[in-house]
């Protein structure tokens, strides 16, 4: 599988800024945004439909970053939830979309391919 990892200095250059602010400016950065959990079976399906339609993502994996556990928590004040994320949490475009049900909906109702179209992330 291909996709786009995130370098591994990442989270030190990012280290200063708010959990919340760190995880909007770094879902703006590209495309396509994943952040994940490098042992969670939903995001990797996630990572292979990206992978599979011929957009690679770029990937932040929570449980390998120092910070993973603060982003978490921004993400979870993101996406409305009362405990931890749903993850993965997907951004397009900047945009959030979020978490692996509303990524297969999008996917099943045909809105995906046009969201990841006008990101930029493909071209067919």
């Amino acid at each position: 599988m291909q996709y786009e990892s995130a370098p591994e200095y990442w989270y030190v250059r990012q280290s200063r800024a708010d959990p919340l602010e760190r995880v909007e400016r770094l879902a703006s950065e590209s495309a396509v945004v994943v952040f994940s959990l490098s042992t969670c079976c939903m995001c990797h399906a996630v990572k292979r439909l990206f992978c599979g339609m011929g957009v690679h993502p770029t990937v932040y994996e929570l449980d390998e970053d120092p910070r993973g556990r603060d982003m978490e928590r921004a993400l979870a004040r993101l996406v409305g939830a009362a405990g931890p994320p749903p993850l993965p949490v997907v951004f397009i475009g900047g945009k959030l979309v979020g978490a692996m049900d509303m990524v297969m909906a999008s996917h099943i109702n045909g809105t995906l391919v046009p969201l990841l179209k006008e990101a930029g992330a493909l071209w067919l």
